[in-house]
């Protein structure tokens, strides 16, 4: 078999997406061609192909056996951790709110797991929407169950498709998020339209996490890690906004820490992990 060169990979860095959500059996809706029904993971194309459009070479990760983490992230250069449902409070030691959604306990304790140990690691991360409540979680954050009690005056599960833009958010000027989001169409961000789909958001800040853009509402919308090379988060799908040349550039500069991430990791000739 031929294998791959280590420069084309160096182009074309390996990048793990974390399964958006699991299927039950009952959910799913076979053609009589099909195979009978059996429980599925479920992750929207538009993650894979902003990542392949923005030069990486994606590859969906599905929940495993937390033993198949360090083997699988040895082989990736970054992780998009994606949307999906409502945590389990119970991950962040707090009651569950009457109004919590369904919640996967299997694909929270693994999500949880990956991101924890990818963080640990230092690879590049990007967090969407689940993801960047993933990320304040393993680093010791909480988060605001239903979102309706906390303000109604913008709706963040908005009616209109995710390719469109609903509510504005405000972006600090000094991050690396707005740097990310900018490029030579737009320049540094500061203040963009983006979509909204989502019932919770992040409450206590996780440790070592700035807040680097906010809704009108207050509800946080963005966070990064100053101190590592690429940690960034943001609460609405950019991954359906990638016509845009913010979202695209959010991407692009993803993939670019990826891909630098991968010639340091030649150079040292392995990753060292505490």
């Amino acid at each position: 078999m031929r294998r791959r060169s280590l420069a084309s990979r160096a182009r074309r860095p390996l990048v793990g997406i974390s399964t958006s959500e699991m299927r039950p059996a009952e959910r799913v809706s076979p053609i009589q061609e099909g195979e009978p029904r059996v429980k599925e993971l479920a992750l929207g194309l538009t993650y894979p192909r902003g990542i392949e459009a923005a030069g990486g070479l994606p590859v969906v990760i599905p929940p495993m056996e937390e033993a198949a983490i360090e083997p699988l992230l040895d082989r990736l250069e970054g992780i998009c951790l994606s949307g999906g449902p409502d945590i389990d409070p119970a991950n962040y030691g707090a009651a569950p709110d009457p109004e919590l959604g369904p919640t996967e306990p299997d694909l929270d304790r693994f999500e949880l797991a990956l991101a924890r140990r990818a963080d640990a690691r230092g690879l590049p991360i990007l967090a969407i929407c689940r993801g960047v409540q993933a990320l304040n979680v393993v680093r010791g954050g909480s988060l605001h169950q239903h979102l309706p009690d906390l303000s109604e005056e913008i709706p963040h599960r908005q009616p209109n498709p995710s390719d469109e833009a609903s509510h504005a958010v405000s972006i600090e000027p000094s991050s690396r998020l707005a740097a990310a989001l900018g490029g030579q169409e737009t320049g540094v961000a500061e203040e963009i339209d983006v979509n909204s789909f989502h019932h919770q958001a992040i409450d206590r800040l996780g440790e070592g996490l700035r807040v680097t853009a906010v809704a009108p509402d207050g509800v946080v919308e963005g966070v990064e890690d100053p101190d590592s090379a690429f940690v960034i988060g943001v609460q609405w799908h950019a991954e359906t906004l990638v016509h845009r040349p913010y979202e695209e550039a959010l991407f692009r500069s993803f993939v670019e820490a990826c891909r630098r991430d991968e010639a340091d990791f030649r150079r040292r000739g392995g990753r060292e992990v505490a």
